[in-house]
């Protein structure tokens, strides 16, 4: 790149940081409080909106000057909605579980006054003399934020937010440097996919800037369709920027010109914020026709697809965007040779191309010594299911599933027993607890039966049956199945039923050596990564757990006390309480009744299995029990 054109680039964009980090300083230092309200997906589902409304209510009705500013997920989503004051005075108070009613009373007893309200706190942003901070938190010992470093403090609407954080310094800095130089610094990081494969970064942009054709692409997968993640979801609806700017650095080093970012429509919100940010890019000149002044041009439409689990996978992804129906194809050629259109096609995930930035900036030996041997950086992870904190969190790779569910995620709520973990969504695996002191890495986890995936976390506990799990996992990827390979088609088809047949205690001991031998073959015979790891949930559990699946088949009995068709209740007469009707009035079937005695009775016939007698009966008299095989009554206690 010649000088001036350089100096050219670096002043369009000298501007334009000035005017951003000339915002931000008047919004953090005009004396006037802050209040930051997180309203992605996780804190609207908790009401998040309507906190913030009457927030901007108040403060419009008392005539203060206060500004009040969206933001994304700070990861916390167990305790959404959250709100972050920032008053002149005091450290920045982050409250949690925030009610419209609570919302009023920040407004008149904090803004207007100086009340804290420390009951709602969780935490501070910052150390202080009053509240604990978020770094002095037990988990904060663990994590290290790197790609969710903004989440959930700027405004993902607000592209001087992330500039004046740093952002599109990066971007700057690679327009100087040539192509090869930046692949063999992603290379040299040891950065590896992060959509659940794990191929090396640096590798596969190597090999689409060598590939032959023009036009080449760059498309960022954003299609997440594991049940429990949400992380790339997370970072699309928090910092948008971060995922376009890794994209704009990408297509310099591979030589594309056009990028497609192909998000699902079931995530209206990280759509919108996307539209959102690629309009300020390009009213910005970061995105377009000569990017910056320089003779370097790239622009990103926005894809949404409908839904389809396997386009996920790569090919099927690309056949999407052509308008075709999502069906995987053979490999080789890999896209990065011939992809969308039959030309080279850079495909990455959100998580992956959030990291270059950050690569370029602190440079490739800073990314290598975080993680370890075989999988370098963080790993964040979408923390689900009967755990305490639900939620996001960024750990160094190495870290072990028990910090991250215990330290990180404080446990099983409940006082229940831990009992297994999926990780890599229902392409993954079930471990049990021996597995908990595992180095979370793409290599470890795969000895084990199960994979990094996408990062989604769900903790089970003692209610959990495995094979049930099996069965839920297997029905997911059977029922996304394209159909397209027969293995794939009627052999996890097969499967499914023969799971269903055991859990109803209908199951003979043959059919669990067929669930492992049928599960090798569809491996074996399936085309793309969906029919290869579909079988996982069955083979982790039948490797971890067959002892659950023996009994469903030997005795007719769920040890979990989850199948249904393998349980019953049953009401002990000796800890009825005569004059409490507890459970007659929460049953929705009227399946239970007094007898003559007034001690309360289920009709086995009536009855549904919905637990709702289980859970209003009360704590002090315990007296309704579930128990298997349903056949037999337990003895009275």
């Amino acid at each position: 790149m010649k000088v001036d054109e350089l100096s050219t680039i670096t002043a369009a964009f000298q501007g334009i940081k000035e005017r951003a980090e000339s915002r931000w300083q008047k919004l953090w230092h005009s004396g006037q409080p802050v209040i930051l309200v997180g309203t992605a997906t996780c804190g609207r589902a908790a009401g998040s909106l309507e906190v913030l409304q009457t927030l901007r209510d108040e403060v419009k009705k008392q005539s203060l000057e206060c500004q009040v500013i969206e933001v994304g997920c700070m990861g916390y989503c167990y305790t959404e909605p959250i709100v972050i004051i920032s008053k002149p005075g005091y450290p920045s108070i982050a409250y949690g579980h925030v009610n419209p009613v609570i919302a009023e009373r920040l407004i008149k007893e904090f803004i207007l006054g100086d009340n804290p309200c420390l009951e709602f706190v969780i935490g501070a942003l910052e150390k202080n003399e009053f509240v604990p901070s978020f770094s002095e938190f037990p988990r904060a010992e663990y994590e290290q934020k790197i790609i969710l470093k903004n989440c959930g403090y700027i405004d993902p609407e607000q592209i001087d937010h992330f500039i004046a954080s740093g952002g599109y310094e990066a971007l700057v800095k690679v327009l100087g440097m040539p192509p090869e130089e930046i692949i063999d610094e992603v290379k040299k990081s040891e950065l590896r996919g992060r959509g659940g494969a794990g191929f090396p970064t640096g590798e596969k942009w190597e090999i689409c800037r060598h590939s032959r054709g023009r036009p080449k692409y760059v498309i960022c997968n954003g299609d997440e369709g594991d049940p429990g993640a949400f992380m790339d979801r997370t970072i699309l609806e928090s910092d948008p920027h971060s995922v376009l700017e890794g994209m704009v650095i990408a297509a310099y080093a591979v030589g594309a010109r056009y990028g497609y970012i192909y998000v699902r429509a079931e995530y209206p919100l990280a759509v919108y914020r996307v539209q959102v940010a690629l309009r300020q890019a390009r009213e910005l000149k970061l995105l377009g026709k000569n990017i910056l002044g320089s003779n370097f041009s790239f622009d990103i439409e926005l894809f949404q697809g409908s839904g389809a689990f396997v386009c996920g996978e790569e090919t099927s992804l690309i056949t999407s965007i052509e308008g075709n129906p999502g069906i995987p194809h053979h490999r080789p050629p890999y896209p990065a040779v011939s992809g969308l259109y039959g030309k080279p096609t850079l495909i990455n995930n959100v998580k992956t191309l959030t990291y270059i930035r950050h690569i370029i900036e602190n440079g490739a030996k800073w990314f290598a010594a975080i993680g370890t041997e075989g999988s370098k950086g963080t790993a964040v992870f979408a923390l689900a299911g009967k755990v305490v904190n639900t939620g996001l969190t960024e750990v160094p790779m190495g870290t072990t599933l028990r910090q991250v569910i215990f330290d990180v995620g404080s446990g099983i709520p409940g006082g229940k027993c831990f009992k297994a973990v999926q990780i890599g969504g229902p392409s993954g695996g079930c471990l049990p607890e021996s597995a908990l002191y595992l180095p979370i890495d793409f290599d470890s986890l795969s000895k084990a039966g199960a994979m990094m995936g996408s990062g989604g976390i769900v903790v089970l506990d003692e209610d959990d049956c495995m094979v049930e799990m099996a069965h839920y996992f297997l029905e997911f990827t059977q029922w996304e199945s394209c159909g397209q390979c027969t293995f794939c088609r009627l052999g996890t088809k097969q499967m499914l039923e023969a799971l269903g047949e055991i859990t109803k205690g209908k199951g003979k001991i043959e059919d669990i050596d067929m669930l492992a031998e049928l599960a090798e073959d569809i491996k074996a015979g399936s085309l793309c990564g969906l029919g290869k790891t579909a079988p996982n949930s069955v083979l982790s559990t039948l490797r971890y757990f067959r002892d659950e699946y023996e009994a469903h088949v030997k005795e007719g009995r769920c040890p979990a006390l989850m199948c249904q068709e393998l349980i019953a209740y049953y009401i002990l007469p000796k800890k009825c309480e005569r004059s409490c009707d507890a459970c007659v009035g929460t049953c929705t079937v009227e399946a239970i009744s007094p007898n003559k005695d007034r001690i309360k009775v289920i009709d086995k016939e009536k009855c549904v299995k919905c637990n709702t007698c289980l859970v209003a009966c009360p704590l002090q008299y315990n007296a309704i029990v579930k128990f298997s095989p349903p056949d037999q009554v337990p003895a009275s206690r």
